[in-house]
């Protein structure tokens, strides 16, 4: 398969990577805290695996306000606050694991109270860290046998669909626009198809692959498909996608991680290149609450 060309490349959205990246066991009760922003799903996946292990009790969460300036995630009051540190910002957590820290500062960070540091800045491990923690009283999400499996989707989905959303909302140029939103909606129309296959992405078993999916699939409608101009189709045009993104949502404890109105206000208000007036839509309005029939489909 030959590369993107020239022209697709140039403006190309591209993430900035995690900066730590330390592995723990998390086996002390409330000793590592988790601070997170609700409105963002790289954030949201951590919530999720936290909630779903039971780990609530022994990893403490503080969240920060879903409106960003040019200061970065902040702490404003009432409940967005740090009972921990006191920070105002998160950018201080930075500065106090690494002096004279000059990087990107991004959400989720998961802080060594002990210590008073940052040990990892990465979702994808967080949630890993979580799941095999002897603390957590969950389902393995990342069962041995499936491993393979689990990581080949991530793979495609993390490329083409949690980051393919920003890269085609982010884009600078027609071409790397229309490379981003092409691979996206072919790897919805992939998953879309699985999804008529089997349950869940890898079976019938939840797994991690299911959670990291699912941020982007309850963003998607709301704020991708106007805010990032992913507008090929709705998740509400797919015939498997969209029963299965409300099946998880309202699997025990799921709703309760899911702040549609600090995830739209955090968009809209946020990313004043692509909304510079700030104003927030009301709709679409969509129900995650209907009744989805995935336990009546046949396996």
């Amino acid at each position: 398969m030959s590369g993107p060309s020239a022209e697709a490349t140039l403006g190309a959205f591209e993430r900035a990577p995690s900066v730590f990246r330390e592995r723990v066991e998390i086996t002390e009760p409330g000793r590592y805290h988790l601070y997170v922003a609700s409105a963002c799903p790289w954030c949201h996946r951590t919530m999720i695996v936290r909630k779903l292990e039971r780990l609530e009790s022994a990893v403490g969460i503080s969240h920060l306000d879903p409106i960003r300036d040019e200061r970065g995630w902040a702490f404003t009051g009432g409940i967005y606050e740090d009972p921990v540190e006191g920070m105002r910002f998160l950018s201080e957590a930075y500065e106090r694991t690494a002096p004279g820290y000059s990087g990107h500062v991004s959400a989720p960070v998961l802080w060594d109270r002990e210590e008073r540091r940052i040990v990892n800045n990465e979702s994808s491990e967080i949630i890993r860290m979580f799941n095999a923690s002897p603390l957590a009283s969950g389902p393995d999400l990342y069962p041995e046998s499936l491993r393979e499996g689990i990581d080949t989707i991530n793979h495609r989905v993390y490329e083409t669909v949690n980051n393919g959303v920003y890269a085609s909302g982010f884009a600078r140029r027609q071409a790397a626009y229309e490379r981003a939103v092409t691979a996206l909606f072919e790897s919805l129309d992939w998953l879309d198809q699985l999804l008529g296959e089997r349950r869940y992405l890898l079976g019938e078993v939840l797994t991690e692959a299911d959670w990291r999916l699912f941020p982007t699939l309850v963003r998607f409608d709301p704020v991708y498909v106007a805010h990032f101009k992913c507008n090929l189709r709705r998740l509400v045009d797919y015939a498997n996608l969209w029963p299965y993104a409300r099946e998880l949502y309202q699997q025990p404890g799921i709703a309760e991680t899911v702040a549609l109105d600090e995830i739209k206000r955090h968009y809209y208000m946020t990313h004043t290149s692509i909304n510079p007036t700030g104003i927030v839509p009301l709709g679409p309005l969509i129900d995650f609450e209907e009744p989805h029939g995935r336990d009546r489909r046949r396996a």
